[in-house]
């Protein structure tokens, strides 16, 4: 989902976007200048960048460079590997259970320890 912002006359207006299927849907939100509309804008910037009480697990690069989407793989490994449960909580927020399950079951950065953990915490079954 996102929010779109559009031009019309001297007026501009907030849509939020998202995918139906292979539609694109929007929902009028309302006058891009309507307080509402400013905070629900906001809250989504913010949501593209790591909490400031998580920013300590990103301690080898600057976490404000880090995009959400792009390093999807990078902050779910580091979650996994040294996070509490608050930041699991923010990654289930961010991302679905697969792409976690996938990063558990591939990822050379995540212990041994660790994986066994994960996979019993999201049910994982090893077929033998």
């Amino acid at each position: 989902m996102s929010i779109q912002i559009k031009k019309i006359g001297n007026k501009e207006y907030a849509y939020l976007a998202h995918r139906n299927g292979a539609k694109v849907v929007h929902k009028y939100l309302g006058s891009a200048s309507d307080s509402k509309v400013v905070a629900k804008i906001a809250e989504q910037e913010a949501g593209k960048k790591v909490p400031y009480e998580y920013r300590s697990l990103f301690w080898d690069t600057d976490p404000d460079h880090i995009d959400i989407k792009k390093n999807a793989k990078y902050i779910i490994e580091r979650v996994l590997e040294v996070g509490n449960m608050g930041a699991l909580g923010w990654i289930q927020r961010l991302y679905p259970v697969q792409m976690m399950i996938e990063v558990i079951e591939t990822s050379r950065k995540i212990s041994e320890k660790s994986r066994n953990f994960w996979k019993i915490w999201f049910g994982v079954v090893d077929a033998y």
